[in-house]
């Protein structure tokens, strides 16, 4: 029961940052903006978080600096991508290569330091109910914000008339621009969304998940989160259960080494993104080769002069 207990716990801690990240993405894309910057953002969001919390002692601060670079880094996408119409997809690979570089930056002088990681929930009685108890009552609160940032945009995208506005710009952004509404605008805020998460989903890895910063501590999640995006098929409910999917898999060749399963480590290592690829293949041959995204993602817009 406790290996049980300790294995979901170790699952919904991996699969956080995740479904942080690939929300953000998500909202981003149904916009019609393809921002292959996330693991930039995420790295940068890290650094600047553990800085943030180390400095002033409080793991709320450092996650509000996390987010704030975050959407600092999206805003370059947005000048660069929207208001100068360069190429989504260069422009997004050289923010993750400048995410790279800007975090060795920052956290140089970070590296080795150590904090109070975020503190988990504990309702007597509640949280020792045995393997559901901690696992819904014991979480820190990261896990369950992702949760509800989850269920928020579920409910802003198909449950509000502003979230209606939002798809109609991924999917005909002629036709929403004709009818009057600020496609770069609304553009622009929905990358800064993604952005915010992004920056969170990084500053979760070294405020919760392990209380120090390393360069490169992100080691890819962000393209597992873009991944996941396609995954889902650009809808919500799916990204749960792709972002869990992908958190139990990366456990899964942890547990699989400490139980000295005959499998080369390396191989154990490069499971998670692996799978990734399996998964992509899968879909496309699934769907004859076509895709479900949203008609105008990737499309520069230039409203008319």
């Amino acid at each position: 029961m406790e290996l049980v207990e300790a294995i979901i716990l170790a699952v919904l801690a991996a699969s956080t940052p995740l479904l942080i990240a690939a929300t953000g993405e998500l909202v981003t894309e149904r916009c019609g903006v393809l921002n292959l910057g996330v693991e930039g953002m995420m790295i940068v969001g890290a650094a600047c978080g553990f800085a943030g919390a180390w400095l002033t002692g409080s793991v709320f601060i450092g996650a509000l600096f996390g987010v704030v670079a975050g959407t600092l880094m999206s805003l370059v996408f947005a000048l660069m991508a929207l208001g100068l119409a360069v190429n989504q997809v260069a422009t997004g690979l050289a923010l993750t290569i400048l995410g790279v570089g800007l975090s060795g930056l920052i956290g140089a002088g970070f590296v080795g330091e150590r904090i109070t990681p975020a503190m988990h929930l504990y309702i007597p009685v509640l949280t020792d109910i045995p393997l559901i108890g901690r696992v819904l009552f014991g979480e820190d609160g990261f896990v369950y914000f992702s949760v509800a940032l989850i269920a928020g945009v579920w409910w802003f995208l198909y449950r509000t008339r502003a979230g209606l506005i939002l798809r109609a710009c991924g999917d005909n952004h002629v036709s929403a621009h004709a009818l009057g509404y600020p496609v770069l605008r609304i553009r622009t805020f929905a990358v800064m969304f993604g952005g915010a998460c992004a920056g969170l989903a990084g500053a979760y890895l070294p405020l919760a998940y392990t209380p120090f910063f390393i360069p490169g501590m992100t080691a890819g999640r962000g393209w597992i989160a873009l991944a996941l995006v396609v995954f889902s098929s650009w809808r919500p409910g799916r990204l749960v259960v792709g972002a869990y999917l992908f958190g139990a898999v990366t456990i899964l060749q942890l547990h699989a080494q400490g139980w000295g399963v005959g499998i080369p480590s390396q191989f154990m290592s490069a499971l998670p993104y692996l799978a990734t690829v399996i998964v992509l293949v899968l879909l496309s041959r699934a769907r004859g080769g076509g895709s479900t995204a949203p008609a105008a993602l990737g499309t520069v817009f230039v409203p008319d002069r």
